[in-house]
């Protein structure tokens, strides 16, 4: 038997979440000698369509590419709650977006209710760096990488000029995710 980890960043079409999915995985590889597989799938639309990046991250061989039940995921619409919440483990962990997704009555496992949208709102200018926000927390509750390891992942991929606009989106990320297991 593995010891496999199964992720997904769900939402829509343009939020970055398949993004916020290679690097997960660039980090737990580049960084921190893990095997790791990122899949993606989303809608024919270009911006809006349902969006959704799956990460399995393990010690071992990965047989399978595919996430078969999730021990984490994410999501930021309603619609991608609504659609995957049966694909999480009974005992898995849900991070949502408190104004995005507003029933999560079937939530299952632990559920974390964070403000990214609001914090990247106030704190970012904008929603530009929600993924890196989604990222950070997930990184935090998880526990899979080390923060060094996502944030030396995330300076790989982000563009030239950015990158101290998103380590503090990450670091946001973290923030948030530190507060809400605060008050678990």
């Amino acid at each position: 038997m593995t010891n496999r980890t199964e992720f997904r960043f769900a939402g829509s079409g343009g939020q970055g979440l398949i993004l916020a999915g290679i690097i997960l995985a660039d980090a737990a590889v580049s960084q921190e000698n893990k095997n790791a597989v990122q899949t993606q799938s989303y809608g024919p639309e270009a911006r809006g369509g349902s969006s959704k990046s799956e990460v399995i991250v393990s010690d071992d061989t990965i047989e399978y590419p595919k996430a078969t039940k999730l021990d984490y995921m994410i999501a930021l619409t309603q619609e991608s709650f609504s659609k995957y919440i049966g694909d999480l483990k009974d005992d898995g962990i849900v991070i949502v977006d408190r104004e995005m997704v507003r029933d999560y009555s079937k939530a299952k496992g632990k559920l974390y209710v964070l403000d990214m949208v609001k914090t990247a709102r106030e704190e970012l200018g904008k929603l530009l760096g929600l993924n890196i926000i989604a990222l950070g927390a997930l990184v935090a509750i998880s526990g899979i990488v080390s923060h060094e390891s996502a944030e030396k992942a995330l300076m790989s991929r982000v563009p030239k000029g950015f990158e101290e606009y998103n380590k503090k989106a990450l670091e946001i990320g973290f923030r948030l995710a530190k507060e809400a297991k605060n008050n678990k």
